[in-house]
């Protein structure tokens, strides 16, 4: 425990606080049980050692603990929360659960017989408390930290902070909130540097090899997170890993499960599953029309990469900048609404705004005849009436 104790002392002192995620003023930490799920490399980590340095006590009542640790090599998590609680622990802090086998069974005991003990724990974005043995969903009160938005890339970049806004906000004021913005920042430009390096924050710490470290980081979301998360064997996981770059070279596209199949070496029930897990890894969008929902049994009717990241990183040489808008659009607009595949023009949202994605030529001919429709133009500066800049959707969050 002494050694437990050092280094999370240690990782509670390092921790940055200049820039938060938007999630940390977002999140109830008067909460029994939290959940925060993210992709590895969002910054999960870094909220929870925020949250403990600047808002609670700096001794042994607070404990911090990585489930990868060596500690729980010949100990379980109930007897640490058990020897934490009699000496007086109040808040314990497990990040990366799903790499500790029991998660889920000792979290529950651990809830049940130590009210008095606050318990936050972070974890892939590929695991589902729900679906877990001792379904924690009615117990916890569950997060998802998504990708850093335009915003946020600015903030960390430059130092000049922005409020978000509202979809509907946007709708309505876009002129207005554009001048605004443009008054601090060449929005255009920041659009460009956040599409190459700009959803994750480590790019603080490099961009020369930032695409290298994505790779890098992709491989480990596949070969470790989701072989700790569903009960695949390895000779699945190098699929998995063939399917992404596969799918890298055409999207967006709508998919033919067959070929797609033959193509990896899967059968066709495995690749939808693999598909979803890839989907569940944020490391793709499976995305549907209205009319049809998102099960482990159907094919989607199109799929995106994540973010516009991923698609510099591991397929430059086939990116197109359509695919970069809608990718970012896209990207942006889950974060805080219903985003599906529209019959006419290319996203319905919330199922009422219908969504035109293209450069600043795009007219307003496919959306003849909706209602609540509008033209997202690339590469212009502020918009007009209906027409709005894609940029500005990097600010909903």
């Amino acid at each position: 425990m002494k050694k437990l104790f050092s280094v999370s002392r240690s990782k509670i002192e390092r921790a940055p606080t200049v820039f938060k995620r938007f999630l940390f003023k977002a999140i109830n930490w008067n909460n029994q049980l939290i959940s925060i799920k993210g992709a590895r490399g969002v910054g999960k980590t870094t909220l929870l050692l925020q949250h403990i340095k600047l808002n609670l006590p700096k001794d042994d009542t607070v404990l911090y603990v990585s489930m990868d640790d060596l500690f729980f090599t010949d100990t379980n998590l109930i007897d640490l929360a058990n020897d934490f609680v009699i000496n007086g622990g109040k808040h314990l802090f497990l990040d990366e659960v799903h790499k500790y086998k029991n998660w889920s069974r000792e979290i529950k005991l651990i809830y049940d017989n130590f009210p008095e003990l606050q318990l936050v724990f972070t974890s892939s974005s590929i695991l589902e408390i729900y679906q877990s043995e001792s379904d924690l969903s009615r117990r916890a009160v569950s997060y998802l930290l998504p990708e850093m938005s335009l915003r946020e890339y600015v903030e960390l970049e430059t130092k000049i902070k922005f409020p978000s806004y509202s979809l509907d906000e946007i709708l309505k004021n876009h002129i207005q909130i554009a001048t605004t913005i443009h008054q601090k920042i060449k929005p255009i430009l920041m659009y460009n540097q956040y599409n190459k390096f700009g959803a994750y924050p480590y790019f603080i710490q490099g961009t020369e090899d930032f695409q290298q470290k994505l790779i890098n980081t992709i491989n480990l979301i596949i070969e470790v997170d989701i072989l700790a998360v569903k009960n695949i064997d390895f000779n699945q996981i190098v699929k998995i890993k063939k399917l992404l770059f596969a799918i890298a070279t055409s999207v967006p596209f709508t998919p033919n499960i067959s070929k797609i199949a033959e193509k990896v070496g899967m059968s066709r029930q495995s690749l939808v599953k693999a598909l979803h897990y890839l989907d569940k890894a944020r490391l793709i969008h499976l995305a549907n029309k209205p009319s049809k929902g998102i099960t482990a049994l159907n094919k989607p009717d199109k799929i995106y990469l994540n973010n516009t990241n991923i698609i510099k990183a591991i397929a430059a040489n086939s990116e197109n900048s359509g695919n970069i808008r809608e990718t970012f659009f896209l990207n942006h607009l889950l974060t805080v609404a219903l985003t599906q595949i529209a019959t006419k023009g290319d996203f319905i949202v919330n199922q009422k705004y219908t969504f035109e994605i293209g450069g600043k030529n795009k007219t307003y001919k496919q959306l003849t005849d909706v209602n609540n429709a509008f033209v997202v133009k690339d590469n212009i500066e502020y918009g007009s009436h209906t027409t709005i800049p894609l940029w500005l959707f990097g600010f909903l969050y």
